[in-house]
């Protein structure tokens, strides 16, 4: 008999995912935006993504033995809840809550999970349910899934779980001990989150924008520092300013911000449009700076001892998408080698309470090597798609995929390329991606202005051989999932310019021929073609919408944007009067 857990996200109303393993192998993972086509899927549960890891597996739902969630209670006798009361005491209603009715939250998400359970004709009665911490989960989806046997140093860095913010721990022999946490208000998730709101972008989406940002600025023009008091041991966030709740925030209409109006009157009016100018430019950079030199300096008070002896780290929590720490991280001279979980926001908890619930009853789960975790479709798929598509459009087969795909790069033109099982994550590897030859003047503002209708300010990040990964980042790190930033040899700036941002860095992904052979053979043909086997690699969306999963999906947004050329698997698809090949 088999071991199966299911493992599912959506704790905090946002990022629903499922995850199945299976006797310890992830089997399948997806996010619920990717089905029900609404980025993040707020107030979802993940009903249709765990209808696919199921069906997928080919798994009855009598067959699954513990459904893991990451969200549990918090007792009273733990200082979490008491921290929260006494932070939040300007808005009465909540600190008192938090003392009488602190597992509310706790109790709504358990009856969410029952009637999504239900859905899936899952029994309640006959599963081990698992709640789990929602940063023991972060950890366990960075550790357990690492492959690092050594003694581990984990990091945690979120907007917060049930009242944790931040967590430092290790692991050793499989098992996750905890350091130190931090606790509500006091968030670097949260204060990163709220400048991004006054800059203009969404809170939990718009970070990686700020973040892009930051190197058009000067870090050195505004100081931050009031936003938080740091003594290197510990963080409070100035909630008079930001990470604001009740009658102190910022309103504009009815719609409140997580700054108050005291942020507004300091630093000016909240940023609108979608330019990237004076001083907006220089608070992003403030702000990244800020972010940047806390999160050094409390991995060097509550990770460095470990980090010296053992020199792995893993980092999970949505703070961990922020790839210009990361590089930073990975610069520290003890740190040897760096983990980051690609699916590191909430969507990765999924992944994370499924994986520790397997650790807790001794079935050790595998590395994770690879994301291609969702749906993948076959040629006939494909092609009923194509026939069945309103807008009818012209297709052919095509033998040797990569040559043909590489023409078309070559040639300066973008390419939507779907092959194989959709990533897992945010980050598109390959699977669901946009692709432009990176040596091609122009290319990067073309797909930002005319396919993705995003600011022209956002970078790009490349897909390379690796075979040539080293003389590119100068680096053995490895950096399969695009979640580090590194600096790009000389030689190659003039190479690839388009995949290189402001600051001589791009965010990298190594592709190996094992887990992706097709993606894998494309580069090797930009190598034999033009000398680089690298290409340009965005997800295959538009701005603000999720990433396609789909055919149908891939054709929808190919007839909406000024994309011309689209490969589904082994096939071809142009628009009527469109084709130049």
């Amino acid at each position: 008999m088999s071991f199966i857990v299911l493992g599912l996200s959506g704790a905090l109303t946002h990022d629903p995912s499922a995850a199945l393993y299976i006797d310890g192998k992830l089997v399948a993972a997806a996010e619920e935006e990717r089905f029900i086509r609404e980025k993040h899927a707020k107030n979802k549960m993940p009903l249709e993504a765990a209808r696919f890891c199921m069906q997928y597996a080919g798994i009855r739902p009598s067959d699954i033995d513990v459904v893991a969630f990451p969200f549990a209670r918090i007792p009273l006798t733990t200082p979490a809840r008491w921290h929260y009361a006494r932070r939040y005491w300007y808005a009465p209603d909540r600190s008192l809550d938090a003392i009488f009715n602190g597992n509310r939250h706790y109790r709504r998400n358990e009856r969410r999970v029952r009637d999504l359970l239900d859905k899936l004709h899952i029994s309640w009665d006959k599963i081990d349910f698992d709640a789990v911490e929602h940063h023991l989960a972060h950890a366990s989806s960075a550790y357990h899934l690492s492959g690092f046997k050594e003694k581990t140093a984990i990091l945690g860095i979120d907007g917060k779980g049930e009242y944790a913010t931040t967590f430092f721990g290790y692991g050793e022999n499989g098992k996750i001990h905890k350091i130190k946490e931090f606790y509500d208000p006091d968030s670097l998730g949260q204060l990163y989150g709220s400048i991004t709101e006054y800059l203009g972008f969404d809170m939990l989406d718009g970070e990686y924008k700020v973040m892009g940002m930051a190197p058009y600025g000067d870090a050195s023009l505004y100081d931050l520092s009031r936003l938080i008091e740091f003594n290197g041991k510990d963080i409070k966030v100035n909630t008079s300013l930001v990470n604001t709740i009740g009658l102190r925030r910022y309103k504009e209409g009815r719609r409140g911000y997580f700054f108050s109006q005291k942020l507004i009157d300091w630093l000016g009016p909240m940023r609108k449009g979608d330019f990237a100018d004076d001083p907006y430019i220089h608070y992003a950079a403030s702000i990244q700076k800020l972010y940047e030199d806390i999160s050094l300096k409390l991995i060097d008070c509550y990770l460095g001892d470990i980090l010296k002896e053992t020199g792995k780290l893993v980092f999970a929590g949505g703070g961990a998408l922020n790839v210009k720490l990361n590089q930073k991280i990975l610069e520290l001279p003890y740190v040897d080698e760096l983990f980051v979980q690609p699916a590191a926001s909430d969507a990765g908890t999924a992944v994370g309470a499924a994986s520790y619930a397997c650790h807790v009853r001794g079935v050790e789960v595998e590395k994770m090597t690879h994301v291609f975790l969702g749906p993948g479709y076959t040629h006939d798929e494909c092609v009923e798609a194509c026939e069945k598509h309103p807008e009818s459009p012209e297709f052919e087969i095509v033998e040797d995929v990569p040559q043909r795909a590489a023409q078309i790069l070559n040639e300066g033109n973008p390419l939507a390329w779907c092959q194989g099982r959709m990533e897992f994550g945010p980050r598109a590897l390959g699977g669901r991606s946009i692709l432009g030859c990176p040596s091609f003047k122009g290319i990067a503002d073309r797909i930002n202005e005319q396919i993705k209708f995003r600011e022209r300010w956002r970078p790009f990040c490349p897909s390379i051989l690796d075979t040539i990964a080293e003389d590119i980042i100068q680096s053995t790190q490895p950096a399969p999932f695009m979640t580090i930033t590194f600096n790009v040899a000389e030689e190659w700036k003039s190479r690839i310019p388009e995949v290189v941002h402001e600051d001589g860095t791009s965010r990298v992904q190594v592709v190996s021929e094992e887990t992706n052979p097709i993606y894998y053979a494309l580069l090797k043909e930009m190598e034999r073609t033009n000398g680089n086997g690298v290409v340009l690699n965005t997800s295959m969306n538009r701005r603000g919408e999720p990433m396609v999963c789909s055919p149908t999906d891939a054709l929808n947004m190919f007839f909406s944007s000024d994309l011309k050329y689209l490969f589904l698997e082994d096939l071809l698809v142009t628009k009527r009067g469109d084709r130049d090949l």
